[in-house]
């Protein structure tokens, strides 16, 4: 059986693409016996340009960047969902080399799950709120996946968009639990010309859908820029409103949080980093995004 494939460039790079923990452990020993730091980024394919992005920031600060492509089903809690996750590994491997990518880990279902992973972890009020309140089970499999991802990889430093806000705490929640000396970075949003949130799902949206998606981060923008001229239950309610004036987006939720605890604040003066995060829906496909309130 072959575990492991090497793509050539043109430009004398060499990219390891490894299918097998066994030999991507080897090679990172390699790495790590010689010095070398290891900075990772998980995805689970469809590359844009946010994945990228976190590539070459992973590429500033570490001598080796190990990126994964997997979707993970334990983190769906819509099968229809996971049946649609658009996938391309043949383009994702072009552009993660053209990137400068030092190695990917590309397994199997069976590979990440040769048994039923039946681990619970309690993320707290983190997980109960947001993406968690109305994706029950979905972070539950988030970590899962990047507590064998962590162990496999071991690397020193892991990259991750901050578009997947709630995400993004619930990983560093994540290290504390294992234990584990891995820095989460956050990155920032990687946004298309007209605002939209770069997503491997907007690869599923029409032109048109993707024209009035742009009416999120529009909104979003407008009303983080004065909160000093509504309350803060005044302006949910006029966020919402004014997405959903538009016929092709449905507000699933949106709410006003505090940027650590993640829990809704009722006031301005309840916390000096305010977020807005969002989720709503286009058609079938659903868009997150959010936004630093300026206080």
């Amino acid at each position: 059986m072959k575990f492991s494939i090497y793509i050539c460039s043109g430009n004398n790079r060499n990219m390891k693409v490894f299918h097998s923990k066994k030999e991507l452990n080897q090679e990172l020993s390699l790495i790590k016996d010689d010095g070398g730091s290891i900075g990772f980024v998980p995805t689970m394919g469809a590359l844009h340009k946010g994945h990228i992005s976190l590539v070459d920031e992973s590429k500033k600060v570490t001598s080796t960047t190990v990126a994964s492509i997997f979707v993970n089903p334990t983190q769906f809690n819509d099968k229809g969902d996971l049946d649609n996750y658009p996938r391309n590994l043949k383009m994702d491997l072009e552009k993660l080399e053209a990137a400068g990518c030092n190695i990917v880990f590309v397994p199997s279902e069976r590979e990440m799950y040769p048994e039923t992973d039946k681990r619970v972890f309690d993320f707290g009020d983190l997980a109960t709120v947001m993406e968690g309140a109305h994706r029950p089970g979905h972070f539950n499999g988030v970590g899962q996946v990047v507590s064998k991802l962590f162990d496999i990889v071991q690397p020193h430093k892991a990259f991750f968009g901050q578009k997947d806000f709630q995400q993004v705490a619930i990983i560093r929640k994540l290290t504390e639990i294992m234990n584990t000396p891995v820095e989460v970075i956050a990155c920032p949003i990687m946004r298309e010309p007209h605002g939209l949130a770069m997503s491997s799902r907007n690869e599923r949206l029409t032109k048109e859908q993707r024209e009035n998606a742009a009416h999120i981060f529009k909104t979003l923008t407008e009303f983080s820029n004065k909160p000093a001229d509504l309350d803060v239950e005044s302006l949910k309610k006029n966020v919402i409103k004014k997405i959903n004036q538009n016929e092709y987006l449905e507000v699933e939720y949106f709410d006003i949080v505090d940027k650590d605890s993640l829990m809704s604040v009722k006031n301005w003066k309840e916390s000096e980093n305010i977020y807005g995060c969002i989720a709503v829906f286009c058609g079938q496909v659903r868009l997150i995004d959010n936004i630093k309130f300026n206080l």
